[in-house]
């Protein structure tokens, strides 16, 4: 697949965003939810969430979660915003319907740019990553950021952070993590 096909796919993937509630910010409008960028030896893939924790109200996203075709032994690096990296965060592991949590990656609080990951480290070879922010029990009732990418872990000299088609089972609800911190 070309890298304009790919940017593309990504596009399609990822631009389907559509905020439930919020408002506020200059001139009425929401300021922007953090995304996360996930790059697995190829081009830098954004991710938005499916939920998060704004000015002390809990907003759910209508997002589909990137899927990555990833070759085996590759490095996974997560980057979040600053603002996520300064609450906590952390990696959930799911299995491939985000119904079983497999594993968790702490990350060390004020961390912006995670490295610790590698596509060969979780069992099957389908998986999500979700990135949760910790939550804070006080606002939106402990409901926290979360950030799913789905991983598809294929045979040596496939494609890297190469986002695939949705496939037609894949869910788009959002997950369930279980705060982090």
């Amino acid at each position: 697949m070309s890298s304009t096909a790919r940017a593309a796919t990504g596009a399609v993937l990822l631009g389907g965003l559509l905020v439930l509630s919020g408002c506020g910010g200059p001139g009425g409008r929401a300021a922007p939810v953090p995304t996360v960028t996930v790059q697995a030896g190829g081009d830098p893939v954004t991710v938005s969430p499916t939920q998060y924790c704004r000015d002390g109200e809990g907003e759910r996203y209508q997002v589909t979660a990137p899927i990555l075709t990833v070759a085996p032994d590759t490095t996974v690096v997560l980057t979040v915003a600053d603002e996520v990296a300064a609450s906590g965060w952390g990696v959930q592991v799911f299995d491939e319907q985000l119904n079983d949590r497999i594993g968790e990656v702490e990350v060390e609080d004020g961390t912006v740019v995670l490295d610790d990951i590698n596509t060969s480290d979780v069992v099957p070879a389908t998986y999500y990553l979700v990135v949760v922010q910790d939550a804070d029990p006080e606002a939106c009732n402990g409901l926290s950021g979360a950030w799913p990418i789905g991983v598809i872990r294929a045979g040596a000299g496939a494609p890297t952070t190469s986002p695939s088609e949705t496939p037609a089972d894949t869910p788009t609800a959002s997950p369930s993590p279980s705060p982090t911190g």
